[in-house]
């Protein structure tokens, strides 16, 4: 898919867990490729490079890390955002809400966002999905309307990141696709 001026569309995926090996990560990647398999250009973003601070910490936002900023201009620069999180205590994960604490209308308005939870127990990550489609659309982000949840987590994935599942890998797929499809629309508008 290409953007209005013929670049590809750019589509970043937002990281909520910072452990090494996270079924996030892994979930995140599926549907990156699914994007990737739709046209975009794609970039997996992890937390843990940008040197995040929590908000109000630091008392002028010229002196927040150099990676705030880069991670700023990197979602401001996408035309897609994939969000994705573990469920933690029934809601997404802290990191990924310092980091969107972090950003803002510049950032998100009028992207096409969207959304996977990844959960360690059998309900999936329905809470967390929820809470995020409600602050994306705080940010005046679109959603898209296909998100993926995946239960019991630990034991959904092989150790090369690949799912069991085939029907919930063609979902996180399918989400990425979407968002790549959605922020092509819009592009031409």
């Amino acid at each position: 898919m290409k953007r209005s001026n013929n670049s590809p569309i750019y589509v970043v995926a937002i990281c909520g867990s910072l452990r090494k090996g996270s079924s996030t990560h892994a979930a995140l990647q599926i549907a990156l490729s699914g994007a990737k398999d739709a046209g975009a250009e794609v970039e997996l973003l992890q937390l843990s490079a940008y040197d995040l601070v929590f908000q109000g910490s630091v008392a002028n936002e010229d002196d927040y890390p150099a990676g705030v900023f880069k991670l700023r201009e990197k979602v401001k620069r996408a035309d897609g955002i994939l969000l994705g999180s573990p469920e933690y205590h029934g809601s997404f994960s802290g990191v990924l809400k310092t980091a969107l604490d972090l950003m803002g209308f510049d950032e998100f308005e009028n992207k096409i966002v969207g959304l996977i939870g990844v959960s360690g127990g059998r309900m999936g990550a329905a809470n967390a999905l929820s809470m995020l489609r409600t602050v994306s659309t705080a940010l005046h982000a679109w959603v898209v309307p296909k998100d993926a949840s995946i239960p019991n987590s630990s034991n959904a994935f092989d150790a090369e990141g690949n799912l069991h599942d085939a029907e919930l890998a063609a979902r996180l797929k399918a989400v990425g696709q979407q968002v790549t499809e959605f922020a092509a629309l819009r592009n031409s508008a």
